[in-house]
């Protein structure tokens, strides 16, 4: 297999660059065989540069860019006047095929805007929609989408994210006939707005699709489904609540095992199961949406990302590069969606 190449957005998210460079810093030190290409202010990224060997350096490659997309910036705006720009740059590569993914944590809607405007969607997408996998009460993981792409749906644009989500499950994690579910207030049939319950009998009438039917919130974590399909309004605060959960989970967690002199021994002798239980809910090693439905990868870490946070972001960028997603799912998609539409 040949070098594999990603393009990093240096200046984007809310603590700018020193974070990112940190995690890119990790991330050239332990994937040896990629080559990084650096898109920003070059006197901010070149001392970073310093700290590395010399056979570190020979695979990153710098690209000046004199603007930045600011995180409260319009996305008509960013994509009309910030072209010179580290985020834009970045998936100009991934266009012209120099990069074989991206990774960006600055402005969300921008980099949506502007993703959409230069890779263009798979046939038969009307819009791409941000999925992630998360963690289930087995060692299964579940695709959520849409995480905030698009905060109004239609009923035909849910059914092209169950089976996008479906193809993503399948070729990423290996599930066999993955069950796609969509989220909804209740079980029953009766339950839910007109949008989604036309959205389910679109699944209904498919073929090629394990559709199980509506799920609640409380299911996402059950392993109940392998793909869980909703709006991105629905879906982006669904997210930041599990998110803002684990956290809870983790600083009482921390709290209660420093509260006693008891309490710390207690927890120096349960620490392989404190630390099984942190690896599982810690939100960081979930940073990282694709934005699926493109012709190019494209990976959206959060902005308020930590370095370990972007440097996962990095891994699963370079890992939908490795098992080439947006070619594996093109022929799916085709077929499936087209023949349903």
């Amino acid at each position: 297999m040949s070098k594999l190449t990603i393009a990093l957005d240096i200046m984007g998210g809310d603590h700018g660059p020193p974070v990112i460079l940190s995690a890119v810093q990790k991330a050239i030190h332990t994937l040896t065989d990629t080559h990084f290409m650096l898109c920003g202010d070059e006197s901010v990224i070149q001392p970073a540069l310093e700290k590395l060997n010399a056979d570190e350096q020979a695979r990153v490659t710098v690209i000046h860019c004199e603007q930045v997309v600011e995180m409260g910036e319009a996305p008509t705006s960013a994509l009309r006047n910030k072209k010179q720009s580290s985020m834009r740059r970045a998936l100009e590569l991934v266009q012209s095929g120099e990069a074989d993914a991206c990774v960006s944590a600055g402005n969300t809607g921008a980099l949506l805007t502007m993703a959409f405007y230069l890779l263009k969607t798979l046939p038969g997408i009307d819009r791409p929609a941000l999925v992630s996998d998360m963690p289930t009460a087995t060692h299964h993981r579940v695709f959520l989408l849409d995480l905030g792409a698009n905060v109004n749906c239609t009923s035909e644009t849910l059914f092209q994210y169950g089976v996008m989500g479906s193809v993503l499950a399948e070729q990423i994690s290996g599930i066999k006939n993955p069950r796609v579910a969509l989220l909804n207030v209740g079980e029953e049939d009766i339950k839910g707005n007109a949008q989604v319950k036309y959205a389910d009998q679109l699944f209904r009438n498919a073929s090629g699709l394990n559709y199980i039917g509506y799920v609640e919130g409380d299911d996402i974590f059950t392993d109940h489904a392998d793909v869980v399909v909703t709006d991105g309004f629905t879906g982006n605060i669904a997210l930041k609540s599990c998110e803002g959960l684990a956290k809870l989970v983790i600083h009482e967690v921390k709290r209660l095992t420093q509260a006693s002199f008891f309490s710390r021994m207690m927890a120096r002798i349960a620490l392989p199961l404190l630390k099984n239980v942190y690896n599982r809910v810690n939100p960081d090693q979930y940073n990282g949406a694709s934005l699926l439905g493109l012709r190019g990868i494209v990976i959206k870490s959060h902005g308020n990302a930590s370095a370990d946070a972007f440097y996962y972001a990095i891994l699963q960028s370079k890992q939908e590069a490795e098992m080439k997603v947006p070619e594996k799912i093109k022929s799916k998609i085709e077929t499936v969606l087209l023949e349903q539409l």
